[in-house]
């Protein structure tokens, strides 16, 4: 159970006043003749009266709609759900409203190079690039990939794609051969937009070798248009001659006749984007969100849960493989800046991304907890070295952030601001538990859960529980559920991946706890939670405790069977120049020991070089596991390190008491 008494942040009245979180519940209360006081009551009324929350909540953000219908919602079965059934609108006209000098991107490059965007000038790149997809014969369900990094011309193709109703699906240039078929192949583009090279931690990494085989690979590809990131135009227009189906994104747009921008009036359920579970344990799943579940959720998060305004500048550290990347492209929807960044966050410098906050005037900056807890072992303080004036919201996703983290956010980057761990996934493409500009934090919690998210924590016996930990559930449908799996007509993989434990349930695979004040704290996977002498533990309660030991970089821990129980292990990469003898063992352990229990205690402490993670940045539990027990990891293609797995295999310590 969290003890967790006193917030590390508190916002004023006059601020809670102020934002779109608090106007909302006065509107709602307006509405309905309620008296809803605070955030708690607002989000049970949300929870209760959902159709009254979304048919609401589609009013305050004005959704731009050709038809909205008089059905909020026809079926309401998980998986299943039709939200909106007589609606018909288009998510890029949404997100292209504003049309005005304002900036809508700003795009920096690990190299230096800067790029920005007017909002008129966004729309008529995205009207030109459109005209040519529709002279390409790409329509209504097709699908239109990228293969590209986190820059302009990748949000262009993009809203270029969901303009005409066709299908939009990215991953990041990254990704090896096998990992791109796995993803592409299985969804059948028709055009594939791809950088011809990108640049990471001061290199220069070339896609052109990879493209040739990726394009020749899928057979449903009709053309591969190469986007200059590396190269300049007229390089990357020679370096492709040869290439079959291949052409430079200027000569693919200068083809084409000009035609005004129609945005095609789509069901609300109609496929928007295609996304990819992890894929460590098999095949990845094709994940379709969309389009008005996508709008509506993200102009909810956006506006309520962050208090994106037009004067904001959004910040997100993302690739396009992970859904961070959908999510921030939605800030367009608000009229907000956003910052597309791309390449190392530590290149040239630990400091870099805080000198583009001062640069670009960031308001809201996201990361990883990973990043937080790398800064801090760094030994960075951006509260000294930046003036960061109008930074108000920092992000945290992709891992549970540990106390620690929250401690350094506040006392070594900045004071006054909302510091929001998020959690969800690509799943649902948004989040079950994230931030709030009107609620306190406390160090280690999500401060709530999503408004209209029925999310509860249930025991073993399927029970909602408070301060316990248990599964993390949702009871009741939403309308960024997946539409469905890709490839998947009887609904057989969306209904085994979420609803197996409880039918009409979805089970998310967390392992969570919600606190007596309304927040939430995600102990780790479910998959991954340690069970030894039959009493569950999650992992970041672990990680929690070795991010103090200073000798320590990063660490993952995982449960091994053992004479018939399962012991804890902790594999370690340590600091440059420091060794693990038995003093440094002790230590941890004892570090573990003082703040926890004794199962925690993990049974080995094992040294390595490296930890094997995701393309997007998570480290593989389950996968180290299987390597450790000598089962096969079934999609290393989904590893950026999959060689990391080897440093795991017959390891001597790991046969003995």
């Amino acid at each position: 159970m969290s003890n967790n008494s006193q917030p590390l942040w508190q916002p004023t009245p006059e601020a809670i006043a102020a934002t779109q979180m608090d106007l909302f519940r006065r509107r709602v209360n307006e509405r309905y003749q309620l008296e809803l006081a605070d955030y708690t009551a607002l989000y049970q009324w949300s929870v209760d009266r959902r159709e009254d929350f979304w048919n609401t909540l589609w009013d305050f953000a004005g959704v731009i709609a050709s038809e909205r219908g008089e059905q909020t919602l026809g079926s309401d079965e998980m998986p299943g759900a039709q939200w909106f059934p007589e609606a018909r609108l288009n998510f890029a006209e949404n997100l292209l409203r504003y049309r005005d000098e304002r900036i809508a991107l700003v795009e920096r490059l690990e190299n230096g190079s800067r790029r920005q965007l007017s909002y008129a000038d966004l729309y008529a790149k995205v009207e030109q690039l459109a005209a040519a997809l529709r002279d390409q014969g790409v329509g209504q369900g097709d699908r239109v990939a990228g293969f590209m990094p986190n820059v302009i011309d990748t949000v262009v193709a993009m809203l270029a794609t969901t303009s005409i109703g066709a299908v939009w699906t990215s991953c990041s240039p990254d990704f090896g051969i096998n990992g791109v078929l796995d993803r592409f192949g299985q969804v059948e583009p028709r055009v594939l937009f791809a950088c011809e090279g990108y640049f990471y931690n001061g290199k220069i990494i070339d896609s052109l070798p990879r493209l040739k085989e990726i394009a020749a690979r899928i057979d449903s590809l009709e053309k591969l248009v190469v986007v200059p990131v590396a190269r300049s135009a007229g390089e990357t227009a020679a370096a492709i001659e040869s290439l079959d189906k291949a052409v430079a994104l200027e000569d693919f747009v200068a083809a084409a006749p000009g035609r005004a921008l129609e945005f095609a009036q789509t069901e609300f359920n109609h496929p928007l984007y295609i996304m990819y579970s992890s894929g460590t344990t098999g095949v990845p799943k094709c994940i379709v969100h969309g389009a008005g579940g996508t709008l509506l959720q993200h102009l909810k998060e956006h506006r309520l849960h962050c208090d994106l305004k037009r004067d904001d500048a959004l910040f997100y550290f993302t690739t396009c493989g992970w859904m961070m990347w959908n999510w921030l492209v939605s800030g367009l929807a608000c009229g907000t800046t956003l910052v597309l960044f791309d390449g190392s966050p530590f290149y040239p410098a630990a400091e870099s991304l805080w000198d583009m906050a001062d640069e670009e005037g960031i308001s809201v900056f996201g990361t990883s907890a990973k990043y937080i807890a790398a800064l801090e072992k760094s030994g960075r303080k951006p509260r000294e070295s930046h003036k960061l004036e109008k930074l108000r919201a920092l992000l945290s996703t992709g891992s549970p952030l540990a106390h620690e983290g929250f401690r350094y956010v506040y006392r070594d980057i900045k004071a006054d601001l909302c510091l929001s761990s998020i959690s969800g996934g690509t799943d649902i493409v948004s989040c079950f538990a994230l931030g709030n500009p009107v609620l306190p934090v406390y160090a280690g919690e999500l401060q709530c859960r999503g408004l209209g998210m029925a999310v509860e924590v249930w025991n073993e016996e399927g029970k909602a529980v408070i301060g316990e930990k248990g599964e993390l559930v949702c009871t009741k449908s939403f309308p960024s559920m997946p539409t469905g799996f890709w490839n998947d007509p009887d609904d057989a993989k969306y209904r085994g991946a979420y609803f197996e434990n409880w039918p009409g349930i979805w089970a998310h695979g967390d392992y969570a706890e919600i606190t007596g004040h309304g927040g939430m704290i995600i102990y780790g996977r479910s998959d991954a939670v340690l069970n030894p002498g039959g009493v569950r533990i999650g992992t970041a309660e672990i990680y929690r405790q070795v991010e103090k030991v200073e000798e320590v970089l990063e660490s993952i821990c995982i449960g091994q069977e053992w004479r018939g129980d399962v012991r804890v292990v902790l594999f370690i990469i340590l600091r440059e120049g420091v060794q693990l003898d038995d003093d440094l063992i002790q230590k941890i352990r004892s570090t573990i020991r003082a703040n926890t229990t004794p199962r925690h205690v993990p049974a080995k402490v094992v040294q390595v070089t490296d930890i094997p993670r995701t393309i997007s940045g998570k480290i593989v539990e389950l996968a180290v596991r299987n390597v450790v027990h000598g089962k096969p990891v079934k999609n290393v293609e989904a590893l950026a390190n999959p060689e990391a797995l080897k440093l795991y295999e017959n390891l001597p310590e790991l046969a003995t008491e």
